[in-house]
């Protein structure tokens, strides 16, 4: 028979912020599928649209877990770990996705590779100062980045169907993508000189 310890895992991992955490990784194959389907397979332009719908719910999730764990109070080690990873899933598809049909091309790829590598520089840092019992708070400025880099994915990811609608979608996207990249950058070494000298103090 089951203890209740043995199910307060269970209870926590299927908590309203995680299950919002699953959705957005869930979303990511979709948006991915639109797209490829839309442009490689040359399927209707409406599948844009539907791309970008899932999406916007995707990255509003992002949000939503947070305010839920707070005011609910559920905050878990699992749902710490997975919700990083879900926002990169969510930003890396579909910057390779972007890149694949050619909506992010020739220069601005420098952007897209400025924001992937930026990620990943991160995440290895706070990886590695987690085994130090160092956390590193996301600044002011990084979640704009993060809003700024949502919102020129989403132009993008409207693509052909958005510059119908609204003139210059796409290069909304691409001088989005741009100004993302920049933050970008600023944030990424603010977050390395924080770390930094608890690398310094490790190696001595």
């Amino acid at each position: 028979m089951n203890t209740i310890s043995d199910r307060t895992p269970t209870r926590r991992s299927l908590s309203v912020p995680n299950l919002l955490t699953y959705a957005r990784i869930a979303a990511v194959p979709v948006v991915v599928g639109c797209v490829y389907v839309q442009s490689i397979m040359d399927g209707p332009l409406w599948l844009r649209w539907v791309a970008l719908a899932v999406f916007i719910a995707a990255a509003v999730t992002d949000f939503l877990d947070g305010y839920y764990a707070r005011i609910w109070d559920q905050h878990s080690a699992f749902g710490r770990m997975l919700d990083p990873i879900a926002d990169k899933l969510l930003v890396a598809s579909c910057l390779l996705m972007l890149a694949a049909d050619f909506s992010i091309r020739g220069a601005t790829l420098w952007a897209a590779i400025v924001i992937l590598c930026r990620e990943i520089l991160v995440s290895g840092l706070r990886e590695y100062l987690a085994a130090l019992r160092v956390s590193v708070p996301v600044t002011k400025l990084a979640k704009w980045k993060t809003t700024i880099q949502l919102v020129a994915i989403g132009f993008l990811l409207a693509g052909e169907a958005g510059d119908q609608v609204l003139p210059y979608t796409s290069l909304i996207g691409i001088v989005l993508l741009w100004i993302s990249a920049i933050f970008t950058i600023y944030t990424g070494w603010d977050y390395f000189r924080a770390g930094i000298h608890h690398l310094i103090e490790e190696d001595a």
